[in-house]
């Protein structure tokens, strides 16, 4: 679904700047100076409006929060939220997600979230998913030693797909479900989710750690064009 153009975007943007980093390349490797103290430095993929954003950075006091968002109609709002709220421990910049080893130092991130990114269900569509491989070598790029992605989806195809590729670059696989809220709400929930969960939809999620891996000399085995439909 795309996103409405906001009214006022820029004088809205300008009211929380304080919020986004705009030098996100000039940071590379010095981000904890945004916060000396953090226990850990963990990096959103695609935030949207940001309330799972607030609300985990808002938990988690001691944790450095960089939300990474392309569609500044979206960014402004999470923003928003976070200035509303008063958080002090969340940035976010507006950029690709292909751009991440432009941003980050090697083993500088020590998780990345994956919340409800678009499926990109054809089969000439599987290198833009963000748990294909292309984006998977990326993050082993950034994340530290044992560093994790954790991923969540409403989407029954692209969680198979995932569940199936991310192993292939070196990442373990654990808490896999196929109904995260079985039992009841888990967690901090995305706008998105917390709209599947009331209309009944079942939410896959997956926590995946980063292993010592060498890529083989030729990946022949992996199809980098599967369809999930």
């Amino acid at each position: 679904m795309r996103m409405r153009k906001k009214k006022n975007l820029i004088p809205r943007m300008e009211r929380c700047e304080v919020y986004q980093i705009k030098d996100p390349y000039d940071r590379r490797g010095n981000w904890r100076e945004l916060m000396p103290g953090a226990r850990e430095l963990r990096v959103e993929l695609g935030c949207g409006k940001g309330r799972f954003t607030v609300e985990t950075a808002k938990a988690e006091p001691d944790v450095l929060f960089i939300a990474v968002e392309k569609v500044p109609d979206a960014m402004v709002v999470a923003m928003e939220r976070a200035a509303r709220e008063g958080i002090e421990n969340v940035r976010f910049i507006d950029a690709d997600v292909n751009q991440l080893p432009e941003f980050f130092e090697s083993s500088e991130v020590d998780r990345i979230y994956i919340n409800f990114c678009d499926p990109w269900p054809k089969s000439n569509q599987a290198k833009r998913r963000l748990t294909h491989g292309n984006f998977l070598r990326l993050y082993r790029r950034v994340l530290v030693p044992e560093g994790q992605i954790w991923f969540k989806s409403d989407n029954e195809k692209l969680f198979a797909f995932s569940v199936e590729e991310i192993p292939q670059f070196g990442f373990a696989l654990s808490e896999v479900t196929d109904d995260l809220h079985a039992d009841g709400p888990r967690g901090v929930m995305t706008d998105y989710e917390a709209k599947f969960y009331a209309e009944g939809v079942p939410i896959h999620r997956l926590v995946a750690t980063m292993q010592p891996w060498t890529e083989p000399e030729k990946n022949a085995e992996v199809d980098e064009n599967k369809s999930i439909l």
